[in-house]
C-alpha cells in the first residue's frame, strides 16, 4: 500500500460527488449545494478527485495513437473501433462515443472547479485561512481542465465561477479567438502561480513551480499561431519571452532530473524531484477498488494481464537508434533525412537507454526485473499489432500496487503530468526559436546526459547476453554537429519524441509544429508495408489536426456551437 500522506477528505469527496450533469443541458453542480460556505474544503477536494475520474478518457488513445509512436492494439480493428479510425485517420464520425465522453469528463472537473471558487468566494479568510491558496488551486486545475480540451478540440467554451447558469446557453466555443482562448488558461496559472506556496504540506496539491511550469507550456502553445485551416502561421516572439521566464522560475526550484530515467516510471521512487505535478494514485483506502490509473489499465501485456492496448511502433523503436551515440539523422546541403527505418531491433545495434525503460521487447527484462523477460507470446495478436508492449505506466506484476480486477488489472502508480525534463526542453524550444539556439544546447544535453547516465541504472544484467548496446553521446558544436537553428530545432524535436515516448504528447507536438501532416503521412508510407491494416491510413491536412466538436454537444447547445473546420 501507498504510505503517503494525502489530500484530507480525498477520498471521500471523490465518492460523494461522482456525478456529472451534461454540460450546457442541465445545472452543472455535481450534487453540491454552492450555499455551502463552511464546506469549502470538501468542495476544493472533489475538484481534485476529478483528476482521478479520467477512466473513460484514455490520453493515450489522443496522444500517442494518433501519431507515430504507437498503434492501437488490442484485439483487432474493431477492438476500440472509435480509436482505429482515429489512428488510420478513416472513418471518423463525429457521434462518437469517447470524444463526448473526454469532452464531458474534463467539463465535469471545470465544473467542481467553480463551484468550489463559489464556495471560497462567500466565506472570509479568517473563517478559512487557506482561502487565497485553495483558490489558487482550483484555478491551476481549472487551467489543466481547459488545456486539455483546448488542444484536443481547438474550439472550446470558456465558463468560469463568475458566470451564471442561466447564462450558459448564451456562450459559444466560438466566442473567444484562439489567442483569448489561451488567455484565458494562462490567466488561470498566472493566479495559481502568484498565489501559490513554493511547497505544500499535501502530496498531490499543486505549488508555484507547478503553477510556472503549466503556465510556460500554455505560452508555448499560444506561441504558435494558427490560421482557421490549424496552419502555423506565425509564432509570437512575446510569447516565447514568458516561456523564457517562467521556466526560469522552475530552474531555481528544488526540482531537478531524476539520476535515472527509469525513476520516472516506477512506483517506489514517485514523487520525487522530478515530478513536479502528478496525480496521486491509491490502493487499500476505502473505496470499492481503490483511486487506481483505470485510464491506463487496457495497456497490460496480455501475459500478464488484459488487453495489450498501446502499443509502440516499429517506426518509434528505430528512433531509439544511434550512430556514434546520436539519433540516426543526417544533414545534405541543409536537407535533412532518417537513416533509422531499419526494422527489427537486435541487442547488437546500438540504441539510447530510454528504449528499454519505453518498450518492452523479446528477452529483455519487464519492468527492471531480470527474472521476468518479456516475452513474445504475451502480444495479443501480433500480427496485427506486432511484438512490442508500453512500459512507463504499467509496473512489475510482483508490486503490491498491481491490482487484479479481473480480468483486468490496474495499478497505483502516480501518473507525472508536467516533470522537469519538459520543462528544460520546453525552454530549450523557445530559445531555439527566438534565435538564441546556443542557450538551448546545454539544456539538450542535460536530458541527453541523464540517458546516458542511465545506461547502467535499474537492471545489472548479470547475464551478459541480456544486455544491450547503449550509447548517448551529447551534441557537441563543431565537432560531431553544426549546432546552427535549424539543426537545433531538429534535435530538439527528436529529443521530445525520445525522452516523452508513449507520455500522450507526441501529436499535441506535432500540431503546435504545424508538421503533423507530413510527418505522419510518411509514417503510413513506411508503416504499411508492416502493419497491413495501414495500408489505407491518411492523414487529412487541415481537419485531423483536432478532434471535431461532439455532435453530442452541439446538440446540447442547440446549434449554437460551431463545428471545427474541415469537419461536417
Amino acid at each position: 500500500m501507498k504510505k503517503i500522506k494525502y489530500i484530507l477528505g480525498f477520498i471521500g469527496a471523490a465518492l460523494m460527488f461522482t456525478a456529472c450533469s451534461d454540460f450546457l443541458d442541465v445545472a452543472t453542480q455535481n450534487g453540491l449545494d454552492p450555499d455551502q460556505a463552511n464546506d469549502a474544503e470538501r468542495f476544493c477536494n472533489a475538484a481534485y478527485a476529478s483528476l482521478m475520474n479520467q477512466r473513460d478518457v484514455k490520453l493515450w488513445a489522443w496522444g500517442d495513437v494518433r501519431s507515430d509512436d504507437a498503434y492501437k492494439g488490442g484485439g483487432g480493428t474493431n477492438d476500440g473501433y472509435t480509436e482505429h479510425c482515429y489512428e488510420t485517420g478513416t472513418h471518423i464520425v463525429t457521434t462518437f462515443g469517447e470524444p463526448d465522453g473526454y469532452w464531458f469528463v474534463q467539463y465535469c472537473g471545470i465544473s467542481r472547479v467553480n463551484s468550489a471558487l463559489n464556495a471560497l468566494n462567500i466565506v472570509s479568510e479568517k473563517e478559512f485561512p487557506n482561502k487565497v491558496i485553495r483558490q489558487a488551486e482550483m484555478r491551476f486545475l481549472r487551467g489543466h481542465f481547459y488545456f486539455l480540451l483546448k488542444i484536443l478540440f481547438k474550439n472550446i467554451p470558456f465558463v468560469d465561477e463568475t458566470v451564471p447558469e442561466h447564462q450558459y446557453q448564451f456562450i459559444s466555443n466560438v466566442e473567444l479567438t484562439d489567442v483569448e482562448m489561451w488567455d484565458k488558461i494562462i490567466a488561470d496559472f498566472k493566479f495559481a502561480f502568484d498565489n501559490l506556496p513554493e511547497k505544500q504540506a499535501d502530496l498531490g496539491r499543486a505549488n508555484k513551480y507547478a503553477a510556472a511550469a503549466y503556465l510556460a507550456k500554455a505560452y508555448l502553445y499560444k506561441a504558435y499561431r494558427q490560421n482557421e485551416k490549424y496552419e502555423v502561421t506565425s509564432i509570437d516572439v512575446d510569447d516565447l519571452e514568458e516561456v523564457v521566464k517562467y521556466t526560469g522560475e522552475v530552474l531555481k526550484s528544488n526540482y531537478g532530473l531524476e539520476t535515472d530515467f527509469a525513476y520516472n516510471f516506477m512506483p517506489e521512487f514517485e514523487n520525487g524531484k522530478e515530478s513536479i505535478f502528478a496525480i496521486q494514485f491509491s490502493k487499500d483506502d476505502g473505496t470499492m477498488f481503490g483511486n487506481l490509473n483505470f485510464a491506463d489499465f487496457l495497456s497490460v501485456p496480455q501475459g500478464l494481464g488484459c488487453c495489450d492496448f498501446h502499443k509502440p511502433s516499429q517506426n518509434l523503436v528505430n528512433a531509439f537508434k544511434t550512430s556514434k551515440g546520436l539519433p540516426m539523422f543526417k544533414v545534405n546541403n541543409g536537407v535533412y533525412s532518417e537513416n533509422y527505418d531499419i526494422a527489427n531491433y537486435s541487442k547488437s545495434k546500438a540504441a539510447d537507454p530510454r528504449l528499454f525503460s519505453t518498450v518492452a521487447m523479446d528477452g529483455f527484462p519487464y519492468k527492471y526485473n531480470e527474472d521476468l523477460l518479456f516475452q513474445n507470446s504475451w502480444n495479443r495478436n501480433p500480427e496485427v499489432y506486432g511484438n512490442y508492449a508500453s512500459l512507463k505506466e504499467n509496473v512489475d506484476p510482483s508490486c503490491d500496487c498491481f491490482v487484479n480486477l479481473s480480468p483486468y488489472y490496474a495499478n497505483s502508480m502516480n501518473k507525472i503530468l508536467i516533470r522537469f525534463a519538459d520543462v528544460l526542453l520546453i525552454r530549450a524550444e523557445a530559445l531555439i526559436e527566438l534565435n538564441r539556439e546556443p542557450e538551448a544546447l546545454p539544456l539538450i544535453n542535460q536530458v541527453r546526459q541523464r540517458a546516458q547516465d542511465s545506461a547502467n541504472g535499474m537492471v545489472n544484467y548479470s547475464d551478459p547476453d541480456l544486455k544491450p548496446v547503449m550509447e548517448v553521446a551529447l551534441y557537441e558544436d563543431g565537432n560531431n554537429c553544426t549546432w546552427n537553428q535549424d539543426f537545433a530545432r531538429y534535435a530538439l524535436r527528436w529529443e521530445r519524441r525520445l525522452e516523452f515516448a508513449m507520455e500522450n504528447m507526441r501529436f499535441f507536438d506535432l500540431v503546435r509544429w504545424g508538421i503533423c501532416s507530413e510527418t505522419m503521412n510518411k509514417y503510413f508510407q513506411s508503416e504499411k508495408a508492416r502493419r497491413s491494416y495501414l495500408k489505407e491510413a491518411v492523414f487529412t491536412k487541415n481537419k485531423n489536426e483536432y478532434v471535431p466538436i461532439p455532435q453530442q454537444q452541439i446538440g446540447y447547445s442547440k446549434d449554437l456551437y460551431k463545428q471545427n473546420y474541415g469537419w461536417k
